[in-house]
Protein backbone atom coordinates (compact mmCIF):
# COMPACT_ATOMS: atom_id res chain seq x y z
CA UNK A 1 0.00 0.00 0.00
CA UNK A 2 2.91 2.40 0.51
CA UNK A 3 3.46 2.46 -3.27
CA UNK A 4 0.06 4.09 -3.72
CA UNK A 5 1.02 7.01 -1.54
CA UNK A 6 3.12 9.90 -2.89
CA UNK A 7 6.84 9.56 -2.21
CA UNK A 8 6.73 12.83 -0.32
CA UNK A 9 4.37 11.30 2.27
CA UNK A 10 6.77 8.41 2.83
CA UNK A 11 9.63 10.90 3.04
CA UNK A 12 7.76 12.93 5.68
CA UNK A 13 7.37 9.72 7.68
CA UNK A 14 11.13 9.17 7.68
CA UNK A 15 11.68 12.83 8.56
CA UNK A 16 9.58 12.23 11.68
CA UNK A 17 11.31 8.92 12.40
CA UNK A 18 14.86 10.28 12.37
CA UNK A 19 14.01 13.42 14.33
CA UNK A 20 12.20 11.34 16.95
CA UNK A 21 15.20 9.03 17.26
CA UNK A 22 17.39 12.06 17.91
CA UNK A 23 15.00 13.77 20.31
CA UNK A 24 14.22 10.66 22.36
CA UNK A 25 17.91 9.78 22.69
CA UNK A 26 18.30 13.12 24.47
CA UNK A 27 14.99 13.59 26.27
CA UNK A 28 15.01 10.16 27.88
CA UNK A 29 18.27 11.00 29.64
CA UNK A 30 17.86 14.74 30.10
CA UNK A 31 16.28 14.67 33.60
CA UNK A 32 19.15 12.52 34.93
CA UNK A 33 21.75 14.68 33.16
CA UNK A 34 20.29 17.86 34.61
CA UNK A 35 19.94 16.66 38.17
CA UNK A 36 22.98 14.38 38.28
CA UNK A 37 25.65 15.94 36.07
CA UNK A 38 24.64 19.61 36.19
CA UNK A 39 23.23 19.60 39.72
CA UNK A 40 19.88 21.18 38.82
CA UNK A 41 16.93 20.88 41.21
CA UNK A 42 13.59 19.25 40.49
CA UNK A 43 12.12 22.77 40.42
CA UNK A 44 14.48 23.78 37.61
CA UNK A 45 13.68 20.56 35.75
CA UNK A 46 9.95 21.29 36.00
CA UNK A 47 10.46 24.87 34.84
CA UNK A 48 12.45 23.75 31.81
CA UNK A 49 9.78 21.24 30.77
CA UNK A 50 6.91 23.66 31.44
CA UNK A 51 8.41 26.56 29.51
CA UNK A 52 9.43 24.31 26.62
CA UNK A 53 6.02 22.72 26.16
CA UNK A 54 4.23 26.06 26.51
CA UNK A 55 6.40 27.47 23.70
CA UNK A 56 5.57 24.49 21.47
CA UNK A 57 1.81 24.65 22.04
CA UNK A 58 1.44 28.37 21.41
CA UNK A 59 3.69 28.34 18.35
CA UNK A 60 1.65 25.62 16.62
CA UNK A 61 -1.34 27.92 16.17
CA UNK A 62 0.59 30.76 14.58
CA UNK A 63 2.75 28.59 12.33
CA UNK A 64 -0.32 26.77 11.01
CA UNK A 65 -2.10 30.05 10.30
CA UNK A 66 1.01 31.48 8.66
CA UNK A 67 1.27 28.46 6.36
CA UNK A 68 -2.33 29.18 5.26
CA UNK A 69 -1.52 32.85 4.73
CA UNK A 70 1.61 32.35 2.61
CA UNK A 71 0.18 29.31 0.84
CA UNK A 72 3.27 27.18 1.60
CA UNK A 73 3.90 24.45 4.17
CA UNK A 74 7.39 23.10 3.47
CA UNK A 75 9.41 26.25 4.29
CA UNK A 76 7.91 26.41 7.79
CA UNK A 77 8.35 22.67 8.30
CA UNK A 78 11.97 22.99 7.20
CA UNK A 79 12.51 25.92 9.56
CA UNK A 80 11.02 23.95 12.46
CA UNK A 81 13.04 20.80 11.85
CA UNK A 82 16.16 22.88 11.18
CA UNK A 83 15.86 24.72 14.50
CA UNK A 84 15.45 21.42 16.34
CA UNK A 85 18.53 19.98 14.63
CA UNK A 86 20.61 23.06 15.45
CA UNK A 87 19.88 22.67 19.17
CA UNK A 88 21.28 19.13 19.45
CA UNK A 89 24.98 20.06 19.80
CA UNK A 90 24.15 22.41 22.69
CA UNK A 91 22.87 19.52 24.81
CA UNK A 92 26.21 17.75 24.40
CA UNK A 93 28.17 20.93 25.21
CA UNK A 94 25.95 22.30 28.00
CA UNK A 95 27.76 23.32 31.14
CA UNK A 96 24.76 24.72 32.99
CA UNK A 97 21.01 24.31 33.32
CA UNK A 98 20.56 27.68 31.60
CA UNK A 99 22.10 26.36 28.39
CA UNK A 100 19.82 23.32 28.53
CA UNK A 101 16.79 25.56 29.10
CA UNK A 102 17.65 27.68 26.06
CA UNK A 103 18.32 24.63 23.88
CA UNK A 104 15.15 22.86 25.02
CA UNK A 105 13.03 25.96 24.45
CA UNK A 106 14.38 26.45 20.91
CA UNK A 107 13.95 22.73 20.24
CA UNK A 108 10.29 22.93 21.28
CA UNK A 109 9.92 26.17 19.30
CA UNK A 110 11.01 24.18 16.27
CA UNK A 111 8.49 21.47 17.11
CA UNK A 112 5.75 24.07 17.35
CA UNK A 113 6.71 25.69 14.05
CA UNK A 114 6.77 22.43 12.10
CA UNK A 115 3.81 20.56 13.57
CA UNK A 116 0.71 22.12 12.00
CA UNK A 117 2.27 22.91 8.57
CA UNK A 118 3.61 19.34 8.32
CA UNK A 119 0.25 17.78 9.18
CA UNK A 120 -1.51 20.09 6.74
CA UNK A 121 1.06 19.22 4.06
CA UNK A 122 0.18 15.51 4.38
CA UNK A 123 -3.45 16.36 3.58
CA UNK A 124 -2.33 18.58 0.67
CA UNK A 125 -0.34 15.68 -0.81
CA UNK A 126 -3.02 12.97 -0.84
CA UNK A 127 -6.66 12.71 -1.96
CA UNK A 128 -9.28 12.45 0.82
CA UNK A 129 -9.77 8.73 0.28
CA UNK A 130 -6.08 8.07 1.13
CA UNK A 131 -5.72 10.31 4.19
CA UNK A 132 -6.12 7.54 6.73
CA UNK A 133 -3.28 5.55 5.18
CA UNK A 134 -1.09 8.65 4.86
CA UNK A 135 -1.47 9.77 8.46
CA UNK A 136 -1.25 6.20 9.70
CA UNK A 137 2.04 5.65 7.88
CA UNK A 138 3.54 8.89 9.22
CA UNK A 139 2.37 8.02 12.73
CA UNK A 140 3.84 4.53 12.52
CA UNK A 141 7.26 5.77 11.40
CA UNK A 142 7.17 8.55 14.02
CA UNK A 143 6.45 5.97 16.72
CA UNK A 144 9.23 3.67 15.53
CA UNK A 145 11.55 6.58 16.22
CA UNK A 146 9.96 7.09 19.63
CA UNK A 147 10.98 3.63 20.85
CA UNK A 148 14.17 3.23 18.79
CA UNK A 149 15.67 6.40 20.28
CA UNK A 150 15.56 5.27 23.92
CA UNK A 151 16.84 1.80 23.00
CA UNK A 152 19.82 3.32 21.16
CA UNK A 153 20.47 5.62 24.12
CA UNK A 154 20.39 2.68 26.54
CA UNK A 155 22.86 0.73 24.38
CA UNK A 156 25.22 3.69 24.07
CA UNK A 157 25.06 4.39 27.81
CA UNK A 158 25.92 0.76 28.53
CA UNK A 159 28.78 0.71 26.02
CA UNK A 160 30.25 4.04 27.15
CA UNK A 161 29.94 3.58 30.88
CA UNK A 162 27.22 6.19 31.24
CA UNK A 163 28.61 8.99 29.05
CA UNK A 164 25.65 11.36 28.63
CA UNK A 165 27.53 13.77 26.39
CA UNK A 166 28.53 11.01 23.96
CA UNK A 167 24.90 9.96 23.56
CA UNK A 168 23.84 13.57 22.99
CA UNK A 169 26.60 14.01 20.40
CA UNK A 170 25.54 10.88 18.49
CA UNK A 171 21.95 12.23 18.47
CA UNK A 172 23.12 15.04 16.16
CA UNK A 173 23.41 12.57 13.24
CA UNK A 174 19.76 11.40 12.94
CA UNK A 175 18.59 15.02 13.36
CA UNK A 176 20.77 16.08 10.42
CA UNK A 177 19.48 13.17 8.32
CA UNK A 178 15.89 14.24 9.09
CA UNK A 179 16.47 17.77 7.79
CA UNK A 180 18.29 16.48 4.71
CA UNK A 181 15.39 14.17 3.79
CA UNK A 182 12.89 17.01 4.19
CA UNK A 183 14.96 19.38 2.05
CA UNK A 184 15.67 16.93 -0.76
CA UNK A 185 12.86 14.36 -0.87
CA UNK A 186 9.64 16.22 0.04
CA UNK A 187 7.97 18.02 -2.87
CA UNK A 188 5.18 20.43 -1.98
CA UNK A 189 2.20 20.96 -4.33
CA UNK A 190 1.98 24.41 -5.85
CA UNK A 191 -0.49 26.72 -4.03
CA UNK A 192 -3.86 27.07 -5.76
CA UNK A 193 -5.02 30.35 -4.22
CA UNK A 194 -3.86 33.82 -5.19
CA UNK A 195 -2.07 35.70 -2.38
CA UNK A 196 -4.90 38.17 -1.83
CA UNK A 197 -7.36 35.30 -1.38
CA UNK A 198 -5.45 33.66 1.45
CA UNK A 199 -6.89 33.83 4.95
CA UNK A 200 -5.73 35.83 7.92
CA UNK A 201 -5.59 34.54 11.48
CA UNK A 202 -8.61 36.32 12.89
CA UNK A 203 -12.11 35.71 14.22
CA UNK A 204 -13.46 35.20 10.71
CA UNK A 205 -10.90 32.47 10.02
CA UNK A 206 -11.78 30.65 13.24
CA UNK A 207 -15.47 30.86 12.36
CA UNK A 208 -14.73 29.54 8.87
CA UNK A 209 -13.32 26.34 10.34
CA UNK A 210 -16.92 25.23 10.73
CA UNK A 211 -18.99 23.07 13.11
CA UNK A 212 -17.48 19.78 11.92
CA UNK A 213 -13.99 20.97 12.87
CA UNK A 214 -15.05 22.17 16.31
CA UNK A 215 -16.78 18.86 17.02
CA UNK A 216 -13.59 16.95 16.14
CA UNK A 217 -11.61 19.39 18.31
CA UNK A 218 -13.97 18.84 21.25
CA UNK A 219 -13.51 15.09 20.82
CA UNK A 220 -9.73 15.52 20.81
CA UNK A 221 -9.87 17.59 24.00
CA UNK A 222 -12.01 15.04 25.86
CA UNK A 223 -9.71 12.25 24.66
CA UNK A 224 -6.78 14.22 26.12
CA UNK A 225 -8.44 13.92 29.53
CA UNK A 226 -8.71 10.17 28.99
CA UNK A 227 -5.15 9.85 27.69
CA UNK A 228 -3.17 11.08 30.69
CA UNK A 229 0.63 11.13 30.72
CA UNK A 230 2.49 7.86 30.19
CA UNK A 231 4.32 8.71 33.42
CA UNK A 232 1.31 7.33 35.30
CA UNK A 233 1.63 4.05 33.42
CA UNK A 234 5.26 3.80 34.48
CA UNK A 235 4.36 4.58 38.10
CA UNK A 236 1.70 1.89 38.17
CA UNK A 237 3.81 -0.84 36.58
CA UNK A 238 6.61 0.02 39.00
CA UNK A 239 4.18 -0.08 41.93
CA UNK A 240 3.13 -3.64 41.10
CA UNK A 241 6.69 -4.95 40.87
CA UNK A 242 8.69 -3.75 37.84
CA UNK A 243 12.23 -2.73 38.84
CA UNK A 244 13.18 0.91 38.23
CA UNK A 245 16.00 -0.14 35.88
CA UNK A 246 13.43 -1.70 33.53
CA UNK A 247 11.05 1.29 33.49
CA UNK A 248 11.75 2.03 29.77
CA UNK A 249 10.12 -1.33 28.97
CA UNK A 250 6.74 0.33 29.59
CA UNK A 251 7.24 2.85 26.77
CA UNK A 252 8.75 0.21 24.49
CA UNK A 253 5.71 -2.07 24.91
CA UNK A 254 3.30 0.79 24.31
CA UNK A 255 5.10 2.16 21.26
CA UNK A 256 5.70 -1.23 19.62
CA UNK A 257 1.94 -1.93 19.65
CA UNK A 258 1.25 1.66 18.57
CA UNK A 259 3.67 1.48 15.63
CA UNK A 260 2.40 -1.94 14.55
CA UNK A 261 -1.24 -0.82 14.32
CA UNK A 262 -1.35 2.84 13.20
CA UNK A 263 -0.73 2.30 9.49
CA UNK A 264 -3.00 -0.77 8.99
CA UNK A 265 -5.75 1.04 10.90
CA UNK A 266 -5.34 4.09 8.67
CA UNK A 267 -5.69 1.93 5.56
CA UNK A 268 -8.77 0.25 7.03
CA UNK A 269 -10.34 3.63 7.83
CA UNK A 270 -10.03 4.68 4.19
CA UNK A 271 -11.93 1.57 3.17
CA UNK A 272 -14.58 1.35 5.86
CA UNK A 273 -14.80 4.79 7.49
CA UNK A 274 -13.29 6.25 10.64
CA UNK A 275 -16.20 6.42 13.08
CA UNK A 276 -16.38 2.75 14.05
CA UNK A 277 -12.60 2.61 14.57
CA UNK A 278 -12.69 5.70 16.78
CA UNK A 279 -15.44 4.08 18.83
CA UNK A 280 -13.37 0.91 19.15
CA UNK A 281 -10.33 2.95 20.20
CA UNK A 282 -12.30 4.52 23.06
CA UNK A 283 -13.58 1.15 24.26
CA UNK A 284 -9.99 -0.13 24.24
CA UNK A 285 -8.80 2.94 26.17
CA UNK A 286 -11.47 2.52 28.85
CA UNK A 287 -10.54 -1.17 29.10
CA UNK A 288 -6.86 -0.23 29.43
CA UNK A 289 -7.65 2.08 32.35
CA UNK A 290 -9.64 -0.69 34.01
CA UNK A 291 -6.86 -3.27 33.62
CA UNK A 292 -4.26 -0.84 34.98
CA UNK A 293 -6.45 0.15 37.92
CA UNK A 294 -7.06 -3.47 38.95
CA UNK A 295 -3.66 -4.98 38.13
CA UNK A 296 -1.68 -6.54 40.97
CA UNK A 297 1.26 -7.90 38.96
CA UNK A 298 3.66 -6.81 36.24
CA UNK A 299 2.13 -9.05 33.57
CA UNK A 300 -1.45 -7.71 33.82
CA UNK A 301 -0.13 -4.15 34.12
CA UNK A 302 1.91 -4.52 30.94
CA UNK A 303 -1.19 -5.94 29.25
CA UNK A 304 -2.92 -2.69 30.18
CA UNK A 305 0.00 -0.77 28.69
CA UNK A 306 -0.29 -2.80 25.46
CA UNK A 307 -4.00 -1.93 25.28
CA UNK A 308 -3.01 1.72 25.69
CA UNK A 309 -0.69 1.37 22.69
CA UNK A 310 -3.49 -0.29 20.71
CA UNK A 311 -5.74 2.67 21.50
CA UNK A 312 -3.06 5.06 20.24
CA UNK A 313 -2.72 3.08 17.02
CA UNK A 314 -6.49 3.07 16.56
CA UNK A 315 -6.95 6.78 17.18
CA UNK A 316 -4.03 9.11 16.53
CA UNK A 317 -3.79 8.86 12.76
CA UNK A 318 -7.58 8.86 12.51
CA UNK A 319 -7.85 12.08 14.51
CA UNK A 320 -5.37 13.78 12.16
CA UNK A 321 -7.33 12.52 9.16
CA UNK A 322 -10.58 13.69 10.79
CA UNK A 323 -9.17 17.19 11.27
CA UNK A 324 -8.11 17.27 7.62
CA UNK A 325 -11.51 15.97 6.52
CA UNK A 326 -13.42 18.52 8.57
CA UNK A 327 -11.35 21.62 7.76
CA UNK A 328 -11.61 23.72 4.56
CA UNK A 329 -8.39 23.38 2.54
CA UNK A 330 -7.54 27.10 2.77
CA UNK A 331 -7.68 26.94 6.60
CA UNK A 332 -6.06 23.54 7.11
CA UNK A 333 -2.89 24.84 8.78
CA UNK A 334 -4.93 26.98 11.14
CA UNK A 335 -7.15 24.01 11.91
CA UNK A 336 -4.28 21.73 12.87
CA UNK A 337 -2.73 24.49 14.98
CA UNK A 338 -5.94 25.15 16.91
CA UNK A 339 -6.65 21.43 17.34
CA UNK A 340 -3.17 20.83 18.79
CA UNK A 341 -3.38 23.85 21.09
CA UNK A 342 -6.75 22.86 22.53
CA UNK A 343 -5.60 19.28 23.00
CA UNK A 344 -2.37 20.38 24.65
CA UNK A 345 -4.15 22.65 27.12
CA UNK A 346 -6.63 19.88 27.92
CA UNK A 347 -3.77 17.44 28.52
CA UNK A 348 -2.07 19.89 30.87
CA UNK A 349 -5.24 20.18 32.94
CA UNK A 350 -5.88 16.43 32.77
CA UNK A 351 -2.43 15.60 34.10
CA UNK A 352 -2.88 18.06 36.95
CA UNK A 353 -6.17 16.41 37.95
CA UNK A 354 -4.71 12.91 37.50
CA UNK A 355 -1.73 13.78 39.70
CA UNK A 356 -3.96 15.18 42.42
CA UNK A 357 -6.17 12.09 42.34
CA UNK A 358 -3.11 9.84 42.56
CA UNK A 359 -1.84 11.73 45.62
CA UNK A 360 -5.22 11.81 47.35
CA UNK A 361 -6.79 8.45 46.47
CA UNK A 362 -4.22 6.34 44.64
CA UNK A 363 -3.93 4.73 41.23
CA UNK A 364 -7.52 3.38 40.98
CA UNK A 365 -8.94 6.91 41.25
CA UNK A 366 -6.58 8.22 38.54
CA UNK A 367 -7.37 5.43 36.10
CA UNK A 368 -11.06 5.60 36.98
CA UNK A 369 -10.98 9.27 36.00
CA UNK A 370 -9.36 8.37 32.68
CA UNK A 371 -11.90 5.64 31.99
CA UNK A 372 -14.78 8.03 32.66
CA UNK A 373 -13.31 10.54 30.20
CA UNK A 374 -12.93 7.81 27.58
CA UNK A 375 -16.58 6.86 27.96
CA UNK A 376 -17.59 10.53 27.70
CA UNK A 377 -15.66 10.80 24.43
CA UNK A 378 -17.39 7.64 23.21
CA UNK A 379 -20.75 9.21 24.02
CA UNK A 380 -19.80 12.31 22.01
CA UNK A 381 -19.00 10.20 18.96
CA UNK A 382 -22.26 8.27 19.34
CA UNK A 383 -24.52 11.25 20.03
CA UNK A 384 -22.97 13.93 17.86
CA UNK A 385 -21.72 11.68 15.06
CA UNK A 386 -18.38 13.43 14.66
CA UNK A 387 -18.23 14.82 11.14
CA UNK A 388 -21.93 14.87 10.31
CA UNK A 389 -22.85 16.89 7.17
CA UNK A 390 -22.77 20.65 7.49
CA UNK A 391 -23.24 21.41 3.84
CA UNK A 392 -19.52 22.00 3.25
CA UNK A 393 -17.39 19.01 4.25
CA UNK A 394 -19.40 16.05 3.03
CA UNK A 395 -16.29 13.87 2.74
CA UNK A 396 -15.68 14.13 6.46
CA UNK A 397 -19.14 12.78 7.03
CA UNK A 398 -18.65 9.85 4.73
CA UNK A 399 -15.39 8.86 6.38
CA UNK A 400 -16.64 9.13 9.96
CA UNK A 401 -19.94 7.33 9.55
Amino acid sequence: MAGRLPKSVLALGFVSLFMDVSSEMIHGLLPLFLTGTLGASALVLGMIEGVSEAVAQVTKVFSGALSDRIGRRKPLALLGYGLAALTKPFFALAGSAGVVLAARAVDRLGKGIRGAPRDALVADLVPPERRGAAYGLRQTLDTVGAFAGPLIAIALMAASGGDFRLVFAVAILPAAISVLILAKAVKEPLPREKPNARPRFDRASLAALGPAFWTVTALGAIMSFARISEAFLILQVNAVGLAVAFAPVVLVVMNVVYAATAWPVGILSDRNGRRSLLLLSLVVLALSHGVLALSTGVGPALAGVALWGLHMGLSQGLLSAAVADATPAAFRGTGFGVFNLVGGLALLLANTVAGALWALAGAPATFGFGAAAALLALLLVLRRGVGKPDGIHSHATKQLE
